[in-house]
């Protein structure tokens, strides 16, 4: 079997845009639910800006992944998650999304990275990244973004919760808020450390000050 390369995407890429967003187009169509529908010529963009992942058996696509910024790049999303029907069933989904949310965190390491979606494949992906399920509410107020919805077959249902609910699924995830997590349970178990160490030290104490008591 041809061993699939997955890289971030480039100019020397543009060849694939057009089975991309065919491929898009048919993932939608198959999960008869929303995925944003990409022209070309947008596909082409995100190689250019290296705002993408391909997955390569050869020279056929197996897998795509695009980045979009909003918000003033406050906000990342790994949007468009496809694998090739023939390369289904072996993780490449996961490997893809792993590539794109380390390639999102290493250019945009500030941003909070989030996603929308009705796999429940994707929602597993994302939460063994860390990603943890938020209201819409959480997520970027960028109009840019939710005009994206538009070509959704469920942008209707989206217009009438006035964008604060829809059939996709919202995930986040938070560096910031994560490491201040970290912190607080690193200083937690610092605090139950020190506490445990003058604990032990008292017993010590007592039991040597018990034992020179009675003369021992």
């Amino acid at each position: 079997m041809t061993s699939i390369k997955i890289v971030v995407a480039g100019s020397e890429h543009f060849q694939y845009a057009e089975e991309v967003c065919q491929l898009i187009k048919l993932s939608a169509s198959q999960r008869g639910t929303g995925i944003a529908k990409r022209d070309p010529e947008y596909i082409k963009q995100k190689m250019q800006e290296h705002k993408a992942i391909i997955a390569l058996a050869g020279k056929v696509i197996a897998g795509f992944c695009y980045i979009e910024t909003w918000s003033d790049k406050s906000y990342v999303a790994n949007s468009g998650l496809i694998v090739s029907h023939k390369y289904r069933g072996g993780g490449l989904a996961k490997k893809i999304k792993k590539k794109a949310f380390e390639h999102s965190q290493a250019v945009y390491p500030n941003a909070k990275i989030f996603g929308l979606t009705t796999s429940l494949a994707v929602m597993k992906i994302n939460s063994d990244l860390g990603y943890q399920p938020v209201t819409y509410n959480q997520l970027t107020a960028d109009e840019a973004f939710w005009k994206g919805c538009s070509s959704c077959v469920n942008y209707e249902i989206l217009k009438s919760k006035e964008k604060t609910n829809c059939i996709c699924t919202a995930m986040l995830y938070d560096a910031a808020r994560k490491k201040k997590k970290n912190w607080e349970f690193l200083k937690n178990l610092k605090l139950y450390e020190r506490f445990m160490r003058l604990k032990k030290s008292n017993i010590v104490k007592k039991k040597n000050y018990e034992e020179s008591s009675i003369g021992i």
